[in-house]
């Protein structure tokens, strides 16, 4: 299983949920399990075409997933999947 942790400002799309248990063999599929079991989160996590948000960082076992494979990043077992969306304002 791998854990996914959701940051504060996407838990009430995912019914207030912290983290997220889920079976996935990369990054990309594990969103594809997120969109499936709350579906209000994918417009937060990807874009209109299917992509990685820009401005939301995916961090599998503590490395940014874009300087890995993006998506197709591979997620061991017991693997750790943090997002955290950029925050902005002034």
């Amino acid at each position: 299983m791998v854990s996914v942790g959701l940051p504060s400002m996407l838990r009430g799309l995912a019914g207030g949920e912290s983290h997220v248990e889920l079976s996935a063999a990369t990054l990309g599929a594990a969103l594809d399990v997120l969109r499936e079991r709350y579906p209000a989160l994918e417009r937060r996590l990807r874009d209109e075409q299917g992509g990685l948000r820009r401005y939301v960082n995916f961090y599998v076992d503590g490395e940014e997933c874009r300087r890995l494979a993006g998506p197709a990043t591979p997620l061991r077992p017991d693997a750790e999947v943090v997002i955290i969306p950029s925050v902005a304002g002034g």
